[in-house]
């Protein structure tokens, strides 16, 4: 897979996430995509803090996996982080051990199974934060991860909020399908507007 093609990949992966963002209401969604010979990581979003508890600050995060324990970490590996309590998470996300991301970017998030949570240091609630990360010569069975929709959840009323990893099977659409769908849905939005016209102009 050229680097156009991964970049473009990854871009696809950003604006699902930021579309399940929004229909999270904001919450952070993570997905996890194979990307050719690898396993692509791309997360964005926001938490909400108020019913959380603040537990260690200042430790350092490792990017990786380790879905036995429903564990995943990404972003910058070298910044300091606030560790939160008191979160509901599932028991796993697949059988696979610990592996470490070939490469990681963009802002610490990290949380298992353990019900601890990673965020940068310094986080304010509401803040958008997004990271990616890959694993190189990869697949969901080499790194023991089952495909499906995984959620941490965490406070109540207007301070409940989540964190979904999604592990989505299908593989990400080559750069002319994608170039295609947008003509198509150009063309049925065209359309629309011609039929919406026409309906407006039709004598009564």
């Amino acid at each position: 897979m050229t680097k156009r093609r991964v970049y473009l990949a990854r871009i696809a992966l950003l604006a699902l996430g930021a579309t399940a963002a929004t229909r999270a209401e904001a919450a952070f969604v993570a997905i996890f995509q194979e990307v050719g010979p690898n396993v692509v990581e791309v997360g964005g979003g926001t938490f909400d803090l108020t019913d959380l508890t603040l537990g260690e600050t200042g430790a350092i995060s490792t990017p990786g996996v380790l879905p036995q324990l429903a564990f995943f970490d990404s972003g910058d590996n070298q910044a300091p982080v606030f560790t939160y309590l008191t979160v509901t998470t599932p028991t796993n996300f697949g059988p696979g051990v610990r592996t470490n991301a070939s490469s990681s970017s963009g802002d610490v998030v990290a949380i298992s199974s353990i019900g601890l949570l990673n965020l940068p240091f310094g986080y304010v609630s509401g803040k958008p934060l997004s990271d990616t990360s890959t694993y190189l010569d990869a697949t969901f069975a080499s790194l023991g991860m089952t495909p499906g929709s995984y959620v941490y959840s965490w406070g109540s009323g207007d301070h409940a909020d989540t964190l979904t990893v999604n592990i989505v099977a299908s593989p990400v659409p080559e750069p002319s399908t994608w170039a295609m769908m947008l003509v198509g849905f150009a063309g049925l939005g065209y359309a629309a507007v011609r039929r919406k016209g026409a309906l407006c102009s039709a004598p009564t």
